[in-house]
């Protein structure tokens, strides 16, 4: 029997607690805490911190971690409903690095991944919005361009840039359906040109790419250099969190934010943060376009606000402390 390195949630059950995190990381552990506790998180698993360190002792993943990855992406598939690289229903997920103490903006993050030209047609079919389908491609693409095959951020924006000044439109949700499409296709002969290989369609081939990339980000320059300031050992690793994919970009009643659960300046309890709507994650850290205070939620959705509200409450009294946490609303 090989070791456990692969820890699932979902369904209101996680197999993880708050006081694992040194095996599965900050935000692994928080993850599987909230599951038990039934707050709606998205369905996913975690990879062990232990495999990390496994992999960059020997170069390789350890004994087991391969079939405990596939049969929790076959447990994900049964408890949503959905395939990966399906035409009709495709999974979609994340894939984020998670180190046992927050190292804010040092490792990667992977949005969109299971999506590829066929799978992108299954999405708009599933949603009835072809725009979002291929804005999330060309997102993907982006991220995976860049985390997985080393491609410049700038290599991609040049592009959109280029792309949004074609069309006469400032802001990317003005781009079309049609403009996405070509741009999926331009970054896609970018892709090839740079690194003298196709975009990878396969989504199982996709996760594994990405969940190397989280391993070796654990050592990029930026990480090597925060463990250094913060006396932070080098042999923790980082862990894994897959997770099925929530969209903020779905349009105007789908929003992504961060937010406290007090004001960190007062201790005042009110909610304090910031939100896109019609965003993934990647824009409101980007500084591309200005958020919102939260304050506005309650106008724009007042019945995800008022859901919103009433989740902090029960995580503040769980964990007995103020909480910073993301949040994503579809179609709220």
């Amino acid at each position: 029997m090989s070791k456990k390195y692969v820890y699932f949630f979902g369904g209101g059950k996680a197999e993880g607690s708050k006081e694992m995190k040194n095996l599965l990381g900050g935000k692994g552990a928080n993850l599987h805490e909230m599951t038990n506790l039934g707050i709606p998180v998205p369905p996913g698993f975690t990879i062990s911190t232990e495999a990390c360190v496994h992999y960059f002792k020997t170069g390789r993943y350890p004994e087991g971690l391969k079939q405990q990855v596939e049969e929790a992406v076959r447990r994900l598939e049964e408890l949503t409903g959905k395939k990966f690289g399906s035409t009709e229903n495709p999974l979609l997920v994340s894939v984020r690095s998670g180190a046992r103490v927050s190292m804010p903006g040092m490792m990667d993050t992977i949005l969109n991944l299971g999506l590829n030209d066929d799978a992108v047609k299954g999405l708009a079919k599933r949603t009835g919005d072809e725009r979002f389908a291929y804005d999330s491609y060309r997102r993907f693409i982006q991220m995976f361009g860049e985390i997985v095959m080393g491609i410049p951020h700038r290599v991609f924006e040049e592009l959109l840039d280029k792309k949004k000044k074609g069309k006469g439109v400032n802001l990317d949700y003005e781009l079309d359906a049609d403009a996405l499409k070509e741009l999926v296709e331009e970054y896609k002969a970018k892709v090839r040109e740079l690194t003298g290989k196709e975009f990878p369609q396969n989504p199982q081939e996709q996760l594994w790419m990405a969940i190397e990339a989280v391993f070796k980000s654990w050592n990029n320059k930026r990480a090597i250099e925060y463990r250094k300031l913060h006396r932070i050992p080098d042999d923790w690793g980082t862990a894994v969190n897959v997770q099925t994919m929530v969209f903020g970009n779905m349009g105007f009643d789908s929003a992504t934010g961060v937010a406290f659960t007090r004001d960190p300046s007062t201790g005042e309890k009110v909610l304090y943060g910031e939100y896109l709507p019609n965003a993934q994650g990647e824009d409101v850290v980007a500084g591309i376009r200005t958020p919102k205070p939260i304050s506005e939620l309650e106008k724009e959705m007042p019945e995800a606000y008022k859901q919103l509200v009433e989740i902090f409450d029960r995580l503040e009294k769980h964990y007995r402390d103020m909480m910073d946490l993301e949040f994503t609303i579809e179609k709220g």
